[in-house]
């Protein structure tokens, strides 16, 4: 009877960790003064925005936390894995947005980039978010 091991992925180097760091700092820096800023201090196009959703104020103020949280926890090694994956998930919701309720796919294109590049961090924290949901 042969046992098989599962191959443990290769550690990720010093140059790779400091690409992730800055990726998820320009994410934050992002998510903190683009995405959430406007939507929490009441900036008249995020307003309208939510206004045409149809969904109330509130969804804007759930959105700007969600967006608010998920850059805070971008910068905190332990959980930056777990708020890009939770970012993906409110910019898949602002992608769905984008081609169904504003018809609009251009405007859909900056959504999507920033799930991917938040998919990377996600896989390239996992190892962390991982020890963190093992506890």
């Amino acid at each position: 009877m042969s046992t098989q091991q599962t191959p443990t992925p290769p550690a990720r180097g010093r140059g790779a960790n400091i690409a992730f760091w800055v990726l998820q700092g320009l994410l934050a820096a992002f998510f903190l003064l683009a995405a959430a800023g406007p939507k929490l201090v009441g900036e008249q196009t995020a307003v309208q925005m939510f206004d045409e959703i149809g969904a109330g104020q509130w969804f804007r103020h759930l959105v700007g936390v969600l967006e608010f949280a998920g850059a805070i926890g971008l910068v905190i090694p332990r959980l930056a894995g777990l708020a890009a994956l939770g970012l993906v998930g409110v910019m898949a919701g602002a992608t769905l947005t984008q081609l169904v309720v504003f018809g609009a796919p251009v405007f859909a294109i900056t959504p999507v980039i920033l799930g991917v590049l938040l998919g990377v961090v996600a896989w390239g924290r996992w190892p962390q978010t991982r020890a963190l949901l093992a506890r």
